[in-house]
C-alpha cells in the first residue's frame, strides 16, 4: 500500500508522502523578512532585526540555484538565518527563480549578473558605507567565489569576507560525482534538456541519491515496501523533495566548464572577457567541509588552501553530509568539528596532516563562525531600514517571497 500510494503520488506529479506537514512560510522558511528586490531570476530576502543594535556589517547568502533557499532557514531552532539573526547580524537571502522552458537561454554569466551582483548592489544600498561578509553554500558558493575573483581583479572591494560552505572551486576530483560527469553523459543530458529546455528537478535530485543510495534509496525501500514501516518526514527531508529546474545553457555551461573542464581553478574562466582567477582573492574566507560529503568531498573543499594563498583561510571540517552537516545547529547532539586558520603566505598542511593535527571539539561550528564574522564587523549601530525605497529597493512583499513557491 505505501508503494501504491507513492506511485500515484509520483504519476499526478503530487508531493511525496508526508510533506504536506512542512508548508513553506507556515513551518518552514519563516524568519520575519521582506522581499526588497526581485528580477527575473532572484527575489532577495531581507530579515527583520531580532536585537536593539546589530552588527554594522551585512550578511548576503547565495545559496545554490539547484536547490530552493530555505534549506538555510528551515524550523525555527535549526534555522541558520533566525541563529544569525538572532545573534544581531542584518541577514540578506537570495531565493532563486524556478526557471521554465523560457528560460533556457539563461547562462551561468546572467546568474552572476542577476544572481550575486545585483544583490551585492542592493545590499550595498541599503546598508551603505559597510563591506559586506558574502556566504556561498554549494554551488551558491562556487558561483560567489567566481564573483568575488572578478572583483578582486577589477579592484571592486566590497566584500569583507566569504564564507563557502560544502562549496566546490577546484573540481579535479569531485568524487562520486564524476561517475555522472563525462562527455557521453554530458551529451545525453544535453540532449534531454533540448527538448524541454531544462533539467527537471526530480532528475537532478535522482543523481544525487545514487550517489548514497544505501541511505537515501535502499535503506528506505526495505523499510517501508517490505516492512511497512512507513518514515515520517522531517524538515530536511521535506525541502530535499521540493526540487527545483535548471536552464539548459547555464546547467550545460557549468557542468562543462567547471566539473568536466575546471576552468575556473586553472585560469580559464572568463568574466567580461577576461579570466577570473581565484588566486586574486584577498578577502578572508571561512571554509567548511563535511565528512560524509558525496557532492563535494571534504578534500575538494579544502584545496581553498592552495587556490587562495593569499587570503586567509580559516577551515572547518564537521561531522555530517552536504546537508546535514551544515544545518548543523547549536544543541544537536552528536555533532562535532575540526577547526585552524592558515595566515596569508603561511605553509602548506596537506589535508591528512591538518586531520590529525586538528583538535576535535564537541558541538556545532555556527558558534565559531559566527564569532568569526562578529569579530570583522565594526562594532554595533542601530539596524538599517528593510530596504531603501529612496534607492530602489522598497519592500515588495513579506518573506519567504513569491519564487520559493514556485513548482
Amino acid at each position: 500500500m505505501n508503494f501504491l500510494e507513492d506511485a500515484r503520488r509520483q504519476a499526478l506529479n503530487e508531493p511525496p508522502f508526508g510533506t504536506e506537514a512542512f508548508e513553506v512560510g507556515k513551518d518552514v522558511a519563516v524568519t520575519p523578512g521582506k522581499v526588497v528586490y526581485r528580477n527575473h531570476l532572484i527575489e532577495l530576502i531581507q530579515y527583520a532585526p531580532m536585537t536593539p543594535k546589530v552588527h554594522a556589517a551585512p550578511i548576503l547568502i547565495i545559496p545554490s540555484w539547484i536547490m530552493k533557499y530555505y534549506i538555510l532557514d528551515l524550523s525555527p531552532h535549526n534555522s541558520m538565518v533566525k541563529y544569525l539573526v538572532d545573534q544581531g547580524h542584518t541577514v540578506f537571502m537570495v531565493s532563486w527563480k524556478n526557471p521554465g522552458p523560457a528560460d533556457c537561454n539563461l547562462s551561468m554569466e546572467d546568474y552572476r549578473r542577476l544572481g550575486v551582483m545585483d544583490a551585492l548592489n542592493a545590499v550595498t544600498s541599503i546598508v551603505p558605507e559597510q563591506k559586506v561578509d558574502a556566504v556561498g553554500y554549494c554551488l551558491g558558493g562556487t558561483l560567489l567565489s567566481i564573483a568575488a575573483a572578478a572583483m578582486a581583479r577589477d579592484g571592486d572591494e566590497r566584500l569583507r569576507s566569504l564564507s563557502l560552505l560544502a562549496a566546490g572551486v577546484d573540481f579535479r576530483e569531485p568524487g562520486e560525482l564524476s561517475l555522472f560527469i563525462d562527455e557521453s553523459q554530458l551529451a545525453w543530458l544535453e540532449s534531454l534538456m533540448w527538448d524541454k529546455g531544462y533539467l527537471d528537478g526530480e532528475q537532478m535530485a535522482g543523481a544525487f541519491q545514487l550517489l548514497n543510495s544505501n541511505d537515501l534509496i535502499w535503506s528506505r525501500r526495505m523499510r517501508e515496501y517490505l516492512l511497512g514501516d512507513r518514515q515520517s518526514l522531517f524538515d530536511l527531508m521535506a525541502w530535499n523533495a521540493d526540487t527545483t529546474r535548471l536552464p539548459f545553457r547555464m546547467h550545460s555551461e557549468y557542468l562543462r566548464r567547471l566539473y568536466l573542464n575546471n576552468d575556473f581553478s586553472e585560469g580559464r574562466y572568463d568574466v567580461d572577457g577576461r579570466p577570473a582567477v581565484p588566486s586574486d582573492i584577498r578577502a578572508p574566507i571561512f571554509a567548511v567541509g563535511t565528512v560524509r560529503d558525496h557532492v563535494t568531498p571534504w578534500l575538494s573543499a579544502y584545496k581553498i588552501h592552495q587556490l587562495s594563498s593569499g587570503a586567509d583561510v580559516s577551515f572547518v571540517l564537521t561531522s555530517g553530509g552536504h546537508n546535514a552537516g551544515v544545518v548543523s545547529e547549536p544543541g544537536r547532539p552528536r555533532r562535532s568539528f575540526q577547526i585552524s586558520t592558515r595566515k596569508a603566505g603561511e605553509r602548506y598542511t596537506d589535508p591528512q596532516s591538518w586531520r590529525t593535527d586538528t583538535p576535535l571539539q564537541e558541538g556545532s561550528w555556527w558558534p565559531s563562525w559566527q564569532k568569526w564574522l562578529s569579530g570583522r564587523s565594526s562594532g554595533r549601530v542601530a539596524p538599517p531600514s528593510m530596504g531603501e525605497k529612496a534607492a530602489g529597493y522598497a519592500p515588495i512583499a513579506d518573506a519567504p517571497g513569491t519564487y520559493v513557491m514556485e513548482r
